[in-house]
């Protein structure tokens, strides 16, 4: 048997290169093999997000897996086929539950048979993961290409305590639909949410005073609820959402113990400002995102991010690993152009 060879150390060197491997060994039912599993990581090997990440991409899809432990630095995943159901699979930490669904389900709406539940335990407004909002985001652009499913948040779970629990519905489709995303459009509204769990609710309303003495510049319609999230654990966030006449962007900032609530308010905004002053049409982190159901869309994308992350391009050359006769090239201006069916 041919296995790919992915070296897990090369580019970003983190967990999301064994995630698109995941991804694209069940869609593409190519069978992998990876080494040097986050080896330039203080904590090398698997940790209980990355092993989840490998535990539930095998059971969806009865594959058969070498490696599967904590600390392992070597894996073999060899697919079978997706079986669609309900799911629940808990990660036991704080560990992100939207990277491990975001793993799962485009193999699942695109080789499932009929409809999935799926129930991740975890951390859902953890450090170096989409919060579940920008889940929620994530999903409305595989909803423009043709993807159908909803996401809910039933309770939240922040560093270190964990114990959140989000759902998911995924639908089976049979094809994706590209995007192109060359103009943004203007500026039309923005959304924000001004969160806490387990703290006063005047810090939430804090943090809200502040996205409206930064962002009323715009002169556009500005609502930011104040809300209270139910959690067994300590946590608050800013989330953003600017809406523009062709796309959406999404920001977050965590809060952080002894942060003012008003700093991380800030820091969301300026986040926002930025892309608003880029002239972007994808924000950085979603671009990323969007490589890989792109990839395998019927047709040619693009959009354009305000800056390329290292993370971007580790991805692209995973995706380059699994599918033939596609070429995705990021332009000086920050274009990336994903082609199909390049000779």
């Amino acid at each position: 048997m041919d296995f790919i060879k992915i070296d897990g150390s090369f580019g970003e060197g983190g967990g999301q290169i064994l995630r698109t491997s995941l991804t694209l060994s069940i869609v593409t039912g190519k069978p992998f093999e990876m080494v040097n599993i986050r080896a330039k990581r203080e904590n090398p090997g698997l940790r209980p997000q990355h092993l989840w990440a490998v535990r539930s991409a095998a059971i969806i899809s009865s594959a058969d897996v070498k490696g599967d432990e904590i600390g392992s630095q070597r894996l073999r995943f060899i697919p079978g086929e997706v079986t669609s159901g309900e799911y629940e699979f808990n990660i036991g930490t704080a560990g992100s539950t939207s990277l491990l669904l975001q793993t799962i389900f485009i193999p699942l709406a695109l080789k499932g048979n009929y409809s999935s539940t799926v129930t991740v335990r975890g951390g859902t407004h953890v450090p170096w993961s989409p919060s579940f909002e920008c889940l929620e985001g994530w999903l409305d652009f595989l909803k423009r290409m043709g993807f159908k499913g909803s996401v809910s948040l039933k309770r939240a779970g922040f560093y270190p305590k964990g114990g959140g629990e989000i759902r998911a519905c995924v639908e089976p489709v049979r094809e994706v639909q590209p995007i192109r995303v060359e103009e943004r459009g203007e500026l039309v509204e923005i959304y924000g949410i001004s969160a806490v769990a387990g703290l006063p609710i005047e810090v939430a309303k804090r943090g809200k005073e502040r996205v409206f003495q930064l962002l009323e510049q715009y002169g556009v319609p500005l609502n930011v609820e104040v809300k209270e999230v139910p959690s067994s654990g300590q946590g608050a966030f800013i989330f953003l959402k600017g809406v523009f006449k062709n796309t959406v962007a999404y920001y977050d900032v965590l809060g952080e113990k002894g942060k003012r609530m008003e700093k991380v308010a800030e820091e969301a905004c300026y986040k926002l400002i930025g892309f608003i002053n880029s002239g972007a049409t994808v924000d950085e982190k979603m671009g990323d995102q969007l490589i890989v159901p792109l990839s395998l869309a019927e047709g040619n994308s693009c959009f354009r991010v305000p800056y390329v992350t290292n993370h971007m391009k580790t991805n692209v050359e995973v995706v380059k690993e699994f599918l033939d006769n596609i070429e995705i090239s990021i332009k000086e201006d920050n274009k990336v152009i994903i082609e199909k069916n390049v000779k």
